[in-house]
């Protein structure tokens, strides 16, 4: 059976949206998508209406996005950027890609295809490539401007490939990316942490969640697939999701004792932790991140976000004296900079303490000491004389 405009999320939330359909499949699980012109994308995050709008509003620009791209793709002369776009999107490289990844790239690339797919790419040089990005400084988004440089660049360095060849070079390499002072997500205080916990106590999901954020430094698309099939001696073994196809990273954390608490204390799935209101796994990371926004909110902390407890984790242990060496171990980190970034903070905080009382002039027991009177030019032999 299909419904066409409106969904039943349970009992008592029905939502109802353009290009909206709902089927169920064969074991009789809801299923949600935006469905326009015969092209349709799937909604996976269901749990409630608060983590459903935004999926719905994501998978609409998708559609959209996706209906653009099959009608410049028909209309794509060869040897225009369009052109060689679409190759990409049939490579290796790109298909090698997280899903997530390959959504966002094709989004930023069909949407700078709209003003510049029919140019010839051939004729693209670092000169252009600037101007594209100024272009985005220029409209107050400098973000905005290095993640389409990024892409460019990855675009260019595939095309460019000997096995390839579509492209003589590059023309993104020599092409700087622009200096901001975004620091990313929030990084949680010591007091925000607490606050949090006085809001969801011991026992609930909201809890766990940031429990196994914070006690073991995981990104969201890892701690949705944390597990008690994971546990061996008291550590955690999985592989990272992020990279895993292409660099796979092996861990093992240990279970702390506060952590094994928390786990204990919470009703949860046969094997993962963190399940949904109807007991499911989270279907995305972005799912999961909506919902922590959602407990964020309900603690008072709406700047707060799922990442920025990672962030924390790692400000605490560089704060508690923890090196970058070892920071790199907690957190999967295979290069220094990325630890060094909390280590430097910590370290120019602590020298601060430490030396700024010597701003502050000495002054002796009867007063500063009156400075010594200026000798006459001429030297000794002129002070003679004059006598």
């Amino acid at each position: 059976m299909k419904r066409r405009g409106y969904l039943r999320l349970d009992d008592r939330t029905e939502i109802r949206a353009k290009h909206l359909a709902q089927d169920y499949d064969r074991h009789g699980n809801p299923r949600a998508f935006v469905r326009k012109n015969g092209r349709k994308v799937r909604i996976r995050a269901l749990e409630n209406a608060e983590t459903f709008w935004p999926a719905y509003r994501e998978a609409l620009a998708a559609l959209e996005s996706g209906l653009i791209a099959a009608r410049q793709q028909l209309n794509a002369a060869p040897g225009s950027l369009r052109w060689l776009v679409e190759r990409y999107y049939d490579s290796s490289s790109y298909h090698m890609l997280e899903a997530s990844t390959r959504a966002v790239r094709r989004r930023m690339l069909d949407a700078f295809c709209e003003k510049h797919g029919t140019k010839p790419y051939a004729r693209l040089d670092a000169v252009h490539i600037a101007a594209f990005r100024d272009e985005k400084v220029r409209a107050g988004v400098p973000e905005a401007a290095n993640s389409l440089l990024k892409v460019l660049r990855a675009l260019f360095s595939w095309a460019a490939d000997p096995e390839v060849r579509l492209a003589e070079c590059n023309p993104c390499r020599d092409v700087k990316r622009i200096q901001t002072r975004s620091e990313g997500h929030h990084t949680w205080t010591v007091e925000e942490v607490f606050q949090f916990e006085d809001r969801h106590p011991v026992g609930s999901k909201a809890r766990l969640a940031m429990a196994l954020m914070l006690y073991t430094g995981v990104r969201a698309s890892d701690a949705i697939r944390l597990g008690r099939q994971m546990e061996r001696a008291g550590r955690l073994h999985f592989t990272e999701y992020k990279d895993r196809n292409r660099n796979p990273k092996d861990r093992a954390i240990p279970i702390l004792p506060e952590l094994r608490a928390i786990i204990d204390a919470t009703p949860s799935g046969n094997f993962n932790y963190l399940v949904t209101e109807h007991g499911k796994p989270y279907a995305s990371a972005k799912a999961f991140g909506n919902r922590v926004k959602s407990w964020c909110n309900m603690a008072g902390l709406p700047h707060c976000t799922a990442h920025g407890l990672r962030k924390a984790g790692a400000t605490i242990a560089a704060e508690r004296g923890v090196p970058a060496h070892a920071l790199m171990a907690l957190y999967g980190w295979t290069k220094l900079d990325q630890a060094a970034l909390y280590t430097r903070k910590v370290d120019r905080m602590r020298l601060a303490d430490e030396y700024m009382d010597r701003v502050v002039p000495e002054r002796k027991e009867h007063g500063i000491v009156p400075p010594k009177p200026a000798v006459a030019s001429g030297g000794t032999k002129g002070r003679k004389n004059a006598s």
